[in-house]
């Protein structure tokens, strides 16, 4: 079992930025790599991928709603996955929420997901 803790949620002004965290605990191997990334639930309350990274290469992926805004980095050392968020708009408004899954080369930016955080909350004021 993979557990991922979600951090770094708050409020914001629209053209500010937020940087998410998650850390990651649990059942990890060394020798395994993942697709992880971000979700965020939608007004009709399904969640969309908005950014992923494939750990075995570090290749990133991005919906086109946060392409250029958005940023997706792994720090190995300390388990951690972050999302710097730039330039946000209201419309990011939502709960995001970290996700995994073993992978044995396949990744997108919506992945099908093993395991979710609990999500973390980032609001997005005009």
């Amino acid at each position: 079992q993979v557990h991922l803790v979600e951090s770094g949620g708050g409020s914001v002004q629209a053209g500010g930025s937020l940087r998410l965290s998650c850390g990651v605990s649990g059942a990890i191997h060394s020798t395994s790599r993942y697709c992880m990334g971000w979700f965020r639930q939608t007004p009709e309350k399904t969640r969309e991928g908005v950014a992923a990274i494939y750990t075995g290469t570090g290749n990133t992926y991005y919906s086109d709603s946060v392409k250029g805004r958005f940023t997706i980095s792994q720090n190995n050392a300390k388990n951690t996955l972050y999302l710097q968020m730039n330039n946000l708009k209201p419309e990011d408004t939502s709960m995001y929420y970290c996700a995994a899954a073993v992978s044995d080369g396949y990744c997108s930016s919506h992945f099908w997901v093993s395991y979710w955080g609990q999500g973390t909350q980032v609001t997005v004021s005009s």
